[in-house]
């Protein structure tokens, strides 16, 4: 994705959620999904804020990220009831599946693969979360159905896209 119209972004984030920080960079985030490099200057003029906060907190939360994250996020919790009930193994098979390792982005920007400490749904784990939705009872054959109905997606998105070019 291409960086641009920074200052527009920055505005209208500051703009909507006043000069509170973390807002505005879950804004900036939204956008481009991830918090690029050119940003951090933007925001600490136009908020005041000395440029290492800025960073301090876009670095102290785990929430924000610095590189670029492909368009569906799949989270899948690692907490000790998805653990004990296959959770590892579900991530172990989406990361071979999509020739990643956790934390990671496929090379077509499509996906993202995140494990976490706790989703807390543990009552219906193991669970994954795909861009903020989340899928209980989970195993190696569902998860993998899902993930291939989300490619399913991305290659239709793909051919609308090309047929309207």
């Amino acid at each position: 994705m291409e960086i641009t119209n920074v200052a527009e972004v920055v505005d209208e984030c500051i703009q909507k959620n006043g000069n509170t920080l973390i807002p505005v960079l879950q804004d900036i985030q939204s956008h481009y999904n991830y918090l690029p490099e050119e940003i951090f200057d933007e925001v600490s003029q136009k908020m005041n804020i000395p440029l290492i906060d800025v960073y301090g907190v876009a670095t102290f939360y785990k929430s924000f990220s610095l590189t670029p994250k492909g368009k569906h996020i799949i989270t899948v919790c690692m907490g000790t009831a998805c653990h004990v009930r296959g959770g590892q193994r579900i991530a172990e098979r989406i990361a071979r599946e999509l020739e990643i390792e956790p934390g990671e982005t496929t090379s077509d920007m499509n996906f993202t693969l995140e494990t976490v400490n706790c989703l807390g749904c543990c009552a219906i784990g193991p669970i994954i979360m795909i861009d903020g939705e989340y899928y209980g009872q989970m195993t190696i054959q569902k998860a993998i159905s899902l993930l291939n109905e989300y490619k399913a997606k991305l290659k239709e998105e793909e051919a609308d896209d090309s047929s309207k070019s």
